[in-house]
């Protein structure tokens, strides 16, 4: 879980470099091919989103107050 400012940094960083890695593997591997690590790929960059929209979530609740 995201608790502090550097580890939303760190969690957009390894979102950005998941995202290099899902557009190589797509563009090296046909269709079918290589299905499971994309799979695998795509639910950790999943993960992330979320965790990242729940720390957003949290900071815009603390600037509203």
């Amino acid at each position: 879980m995201i608790s502090n400012l550097i580890e939303y940094e760190k969690a957009r960083e390894e979102l950005r470099l998941l995202e290099e890695r899902l557009d190589r593997l797509q563009q090296a591997n046909p269709v079918g091919a290589k299905g499971f690590t994309k799979a695998g790929i795509r639910k950790l960059i999943a993960r992330i989103q979320e965790e990242l929209a729940v720390f957003e979530g949290s900071e815009e609740a603390r600037l509203s107050t």
